[in-house]
């Protein structure tokens, strides 16, 4: 029987589904995973780094299932030199983190985290210095028009009637057919129309900072920036400086360079109209035992000889 490692804490159905199957594993935080090189045949992971170093010390590893859609945190190359089948379980958290998407950019815009703070700390409250933005009939950028990027434009435009711009190099003509909105060939139309603009790209070296300064000073001083996909799609420094300098009204945040939880020194958290959240998109508990159960069967479905369902390498 194949040796299976769990190299992250996962909801409690993945492993039970291993255990029904009468699949012997390797449970996050038992001693012996710290061995796993040695014998693995197939692990599981969600955030654990894997290095090339990883891969060519694993020499009878045969299939990585991540559970969720980013593998940056994978040595990609690594795994297709050894032979290393990825796979991963895209579309499960769809929901769950365009939910968040449109929660933070609610509760920036409506200023709920700075209310909760000063009611707490007792502080003295004017509300005419605090108003809001209102949503309705906004209009919403997207970059990236994946599964999460359309559940958000839905949620968006079904709510508020709000007016949906999209960018997205990779979708085919065509997508998003049952969204009304306008497809921009290029991002430096989008900065300036925006009053909210949502991430929905995996990190590569081409999106990278793709929210850089030269972006941010072309924005409208009322925008709000929303980013629940990856770390390093925004320049952090860049809109740090423009949240001092009041050039934008906003961040919600699910996801750092330097990774979640953010450290409590990021200059970020100093700025009271930056909500964040430790990247907790797919943070629900329907969705974590949805996305656990499809990893391990996606696992074991592998081992068994056949094609992934969702084949990264």
């Amino acid at each position: 029987m194949p040796v299976i490692y769990v190299l992250d804490a996962f909801e409690p159905s993945g492993l039970q589904y291993l255990a029904d199957q009468n699949q012997s594993f390797v449970p996050f935080g038992d001693p012996r995973g710290i061995n796993w090189h040695q014998d693995a045949v197939g692990i599981m992971i969600r955030g654990s780094q894997l290095s090339a170093d990883d891969f060519a010390r694993a020499r009878k590893l045969k299939v990585v299932s991540k559970q969720g859609v980013g593998v940056d945190n994978i040595a990609l190359s690594a795994a297709r030199e050894h032979g290393v089948i990825v796979c991963n379980t895209p579309g499960i958290n769809s929901a769950a983190v365009a939910e968040l998407a449109f929660t933070l950019a609610m509760a920036v815009a409506r200023r709920v985290s700075e209310f909760d703070r000063m009611i707490r700390s007792g502080s003295k409250i004017v509300r005419p210095r605090y108003l809001g933005r209102a949503m309705h009939g906004k209009t919403i950028g997207f970059i990236g028009m994946g599964n999460i990027g359309t559940q958000a434009a839905r949620l968006f435009r079904g709510a508020f009637d709000c007016r949906i711009l999209a960018y997205d190099p990779y979708a085919p003509m065509g997508h998003w057919g049952d969204i009304p909105h306008v497809r921009i060939a290029d991002l430096e139309e989008l900065w300036p129309q925006v009053d909210v603009l949502s991430l929905h790209v995996p990190l590569t070296d081409t999106t990278r900072n793709i929210v850089d300064r030269a972006a941010i000073a072309r924005m409208k001083p009322s925008a709000i920036i929303i980013n629940v996909s990856r770390g390093g799609l925004i320049d952090e420094l860049a809109l740090a400086d423009a949240l001092r300098d009041g050039k934008l009204f906003g961040a919600g945040l699910d996801a750092f360079e330097e990774g979640e939880p953010p450290s409590r020194s990021n200059p970020l958290l100093a700025f009271p109209n930056v909500l964040a959240t430790p990247h907790a998109g797919a943070g629900t508990i329907e969705t974590q035992a949805d996305s656990s159960l499809a990893t391990a069967r996606q696992l074991l479905h592998v081992l068994a000889g056949n094609e992934p369902f969702h084949r990264v390498v």
